[in-house]
Order: C-alpha cells, then sequence, then structure tokens
C-alpha cells in the first residue's frame, strides 16, 4: 500500500500537475492539505476524474484558506472532520480529517503555522497540537499521523538553524508538543530509515530557496510500530517540486509491504545544491 501526504498549496492551482502525478505515482491512500477549496468545490474539479481512477474521496475545505482530503482506493471508512477539543481561530478551520483506508487509521492534518512565537496563532497551534494529542492516543493499533506538520522536528531537518533564530517551526514549545505526539508511540519513518540523511520537503518560492535545496523537513508520516514495520520505502518525491507552476511542498512518499519503485529514497531525484555556511543565508521574510 502506498500512502503519500502532500501540502499542494490550492489543488486549483496544481491541477494541471496533480492528475498526471497521480497517475504515474499511483498512490493507494493520498493525504491532501491546503486545499484551499470548498467541498463543492473539490468535487467539481476531481470527483468524475478520481471517480474513474478508482478513488474514494473524504473532503474537508473551505474558501481560499486551509482545507484538508484524503483519497483512497483501499477504502475510506469512519470518516470524522476536524479535531474534537481543538479550538478555532477563532472559528473551527479545515485542517483535520481522519479515516480508515486499508485497515489503518488515517489522520490527515494541516497544523496551524503559529506566524509569530508567543503570538495568539502560536498558542492556538499549541492548543490545537494538545488536543491532537489526545485524539492519536485513543487511536487503534494502526494508525498513521501525517501531514504538513509546521514543525521541522529536530535542527538536522532546517538548511541552517542560525536562519530560523526568532521564527516560528523550530521553536522549543512546538518541538516538546511533537515529541509528546511521538511518546504515544508513534514512528517518523523517514528519520527511521534515513537518520543521517539531509531530506527536505518545503522550499519557499522566494530567493531561489528552492534551486539552492534551501528548506525544512515539515511533512511527515509518523506511525505506530505495527505500521512502520511495514515500511519498504519513503522518500521525498522531489520531481513535483520541479518545472512549471509547483507547490512549494513536494509530495512524501511511504510504501508498505513492497516497495513499487524500490528502496530508492530519500530525496528523489537529490538535490546538486550544497550545505550552506552556517550564518550566511536569511530567510526571505527577514529580508
Amino acid at each position: 500500500m502506498r500512502v503519500v501526504t502532500w501540502n499542494v498549496n490550492s489543488v486549483k492551482q496544481r491541477l494541471p500537475r496533480f492528475l498526471p502525478w497521480l497517475d504515474q505515482r499511483q498512490p493507494d491512500v493520498l493525504c491532501l492539505q491546503e486545499t484551499k477549496v470548498p467541498d463543492d468545490v473539490f468535487a467539481d474539479l476531481l470527483d468524475d476524474e478520481l471517480a474513474s481512477r478508482g478513488y474514494e474521496v473524504a473532503a474537508y475545505g473551505e474558501a481560499r484558506w486551509n482545507g484538508v482530503a484524503i483519497l483512497s482506493r483501499v477504502g475510506l471508512d469512519d470518516v470524522v472532520r476536524g479535531v474534537e477539543g481543538a479550538p478555532g481561530f477563532p472559528d473551527p478551520e479545515a485542517r483535520a480529517l481522519a479515516a480508515t483506508c486499508g485497515g489503518v487509521r488515517i489522520h490527515c492534518l494541516y497544523v496551524p503555522n503559529g506566524r509569530e512565537p508567543d503570538s495568539d496563532h502560536y498558542r492556538y497551534k499549541l492548543a490545537w497540537l494538545a488536543a491532537l494529542r489526545d485524539v492519536v492516543a485513543a487511536a487503534p493499533t494502526d494508525t498513521i499521523v501525517c501531514g504538513d506538520m509546521n514543525i521541522a522536528p529536530t535542527d538536522a531537518d532546517v538548511f541552517d538553524p542560525a536562519a530560523y533564530v526568532g521564527q516560528t517551526h523550530v521553536t522549543e514549545p512546538e518541538r516538546a508538543a511533537l515529541t509528546s505526539l511521538r511518546e504515544l508511540g508513534l514512528h517518523d519513518v523517514v528519520r527511521d530509515r534515513w537518520p543521517d540523511e539531509r531530506v527536505f520537503t518545503y522550499w519557499d518560492y522566494r530567493a531561489g530557496m528552492f534551486p539552492k535545496d534551501l528548506g525544512m523537513r515539515i511533512d511527515l508520516v509518523l506511525a505506530t510500530s505495527p505500521v512502520a514495520g511495514r515500511v519498504r520505502a519513503a522518500w521525498v518525491d522531489r520531481h513535483a517540486r520541479k518545472g512549471t507552476g509547483p507547490s512549494d511542498h513536494a509530495p512524501l512518499i511511504v510504501d508498505l509491504d513492497e516497495a513499487p519503485d524500490g528502496d530508492i529514497g530519500p530525496v528523489v531525484p537529490p538535490p546538486s545544491a550544497r550545505s550552506v555556511k552556517r550564518g550566511s543565508v536569511r530567510l526571505p521574510q527577514s529580508r
């Protein structure tokens, strides 16, 4: 079973690339984030095309912002929208969707960004993650928690820790919240498989960050031990971030039980840019 998570940063804008990519990579379960369309628009755009390819669809969206969806051709049961007990900002946002696919409970997440440390949105992010932990604590034995977590787990998951001083995604409270979630028995399948490799899933559109490979690893697949033990490949599809009109995130692909493309990770194709000297690059938003 191939499980993929991908922040598409607007499914409408990604449409010219999306269906060809889907036909190429053939995911059994695809978790999308930042779809940025209400459910009726998602259906108008994709339902017929997805049905013809054998996918069932659960979508939870809103106009302009946020939005998540799960596409599955191995079953789509017990769909739950949102995170029980999570706060809104100020109202509930379309950031979480769960379903059982192929016997695995899958949580598709678009975690709040946090914007600035100690801001109201940052506190919202931490409270939202606390509610998520309570939900996942009651999850079944076979569970995957995946999506755009908007947290780089360690300094090794950003191109230069010095560039992120004073920024969200790397602060101790955010990382502690992610650690608390993982302590429920979830494995970071990419790091389990590639503990020492340079792996990013997001590159800012600005300042040539992608060709320079100045990125972050903030899209994660976390799995319980029975599911993690089935992983045969875990890799970032960097091809999907190249070319015209890409998302600023690349898909993260995890193969269970068998690996159709082989154990080819962690980043395909591997970037050619070298690591930068610490402190030599500033983030575009800091300029």
